[in-house]
């Protein structure tokens, strides 16, 4: 078997996403996402992975992924973690086991050593659904302010601020039992991640009151930061967080930082998640062995695909730390991350986006996930066990870009 053709696609209302299908001579497909600097990410797919890729056998993963690492889009181009090189290798990677799960007619769980469970609980991470899909509104769509009208139905980012407590009755409705918020961010943005009042701390943790108020203690509650604090502001926070009893406390300063990291750690008893933002083995292995990180929270896209992950997942294993990988991206995304959880016994969560599953995925992805009374199931098909919707790639607002033999 050989890869034959290389095909990216971008759809202008989703300008964020880059979709990726490998074609075979053998007629089988495979399919790969990236996500943000689509555009940046398709030219390095198309003029230094697929002059390699090109030929070769699709089924031979672990070659693809030292040669590319190591030569062919060197891992120290850009950042260890989410350069436009690890994303573009983490689509290739995805696309490629999409590959020989079709070709072995099985879902990549089983390629994995196969399923430990049959369903998996959730949490909501309360996104609205134009989150961060397009770099044009940039901000915009990540950042909100109290008061502002929602951009759309189930508009969780606004909900978040104007009325947690109704959120987290919403989402326990449907049985949902866990959520993901960022209320801290608009006041990061205003000091830099220097500093937060003791006035502005108090606002910032409203919604957390709000929540706790409404539901008690049933809904378990994930503080997101995105990295964007300095140390003592980011102690003060944990500090002020810890009368909640919170479930976690996401990448609250950039999470390289390790030494930080560390005196973060002997200051708050708040158990740490991290990180989408600095992923890889490489960082896993020292954040493992100085104790620094609780939850492993990499992003597959953001870290080189299910390939790392798996790396990831073994030294978490070792270290008796459980992966909850980050999914507020796109549907491919998602697919492989199911894939991951239902195979590794000490995955914990998984993390999903209603506004998402019920806004541009189901425009996009075929078939949708099962999740029901915020449990999911897992995907059954072959390979990543969806496709993206049929016609999509003929869309009018749809740009493609082809490399072949």
């Amino acid at each position: 078997m050989r890869i034959t053709k290389i095909e990216t696609l971008r759809v202008d209302s989703i300008g964020n996403m880059l979709w990726l299908r490998v074609s075979t001579d053998a007629g089988i497909t495979g399919l790969g996402e990236a996500f943000r600097n689509a555009g940046a990410t398709e030219a390095y797919i198309h003029e230094t992975l697929a002059p390699w890729l090109l030929g070769k056998d699709p089924l031979e993963i672990n070659a693809h992924r030292e040669a590319i690492g190591r030569r062919i889009g060197n891992r120290f181009m850009g950042t260890p973690s989410r350069s436009i090189e690890v994303r573009g290798n983490a689509a290739v990677d995805l696309a490629l086991w999409d590959i020989l799960g079709k070709v072995l007619n099985v879902p990549i769980a089983q390629l994995f050593g196969g399923r430990v469970r049959e369903e998996i609980r959730v949490y909501n991470t309360c996104a609205g659904p134009a989150y961060n899909t397009s770099p044009t509104v940039g901000w915009v769509s990540r950042l909100a302010e109290p008061g502002a009208a929602p951009l759309a139905p189930l508009d969780d980012l606004q909900a978040q601020l104007d009325d947690p407590g109704g959120l987290a009755r919403s989402l326990m409705a449907e049985g949902i039992t866990a959520m993901k918020i960022w209320p801290l961010d608009r006041f990061a943005a205003k000091s830099g991640g220097s500093e937060i009042t003791a006035a502005d701390l108090d606002t910032a943790l409203a919604p957390v009151r709000a929540i706790r108020d409404a539901v008690g203690d049933a809904m378990d509650i994930m503080i997101e930061c995105h990295g964007m604090w300095r140390l003592p502001a980011a102690v003060r926070i944990a500090k002020g967080l810890e009368p909640f009893g919170i479930f976690w406390l996401e990448d609250p300063i950039e999470m390289h930082r390790l030494d930080d990291l560390a005196r973060l750690k002997q200051a708050t008893p708040l158990a740490i998640a991290g990180s989408e933002n600095h992923g890889t083995a490489h960082w896993y292995a020292e954040a493992f062995g100085r104790g620094l990180v609780d939850y492993a929270h990499f992003d597959i896209g953001w870290m080189g695909g299910l390939s790392e992950a798996l790396d990831v997942s073994a030294l978490a294993r070792a270290h008796d730390r459980c992966i909850a990988p980050h999914d507020c991206v796109g549907p491919v995304m998602l697919a492989a991350n199911m894939q991951l959880v239902f195979s590794q016994p000490h995955a914990l969560v998984l993390e999903t986006v209603r506004a998402y599953l019920r806004g541009f995925y189901a425009e996009v992805m075929q078939p949708a996930p099962v999740i029901e009374a915020g449990m999911a199931r897992p995907l059954d098909g072959p390979g990543l066990g969806i496709e993206l919707a049929a016609g999509l790639w003929a869309r009018p607002d749809s740009r493609t870009r082809s490399s072949a033999l």
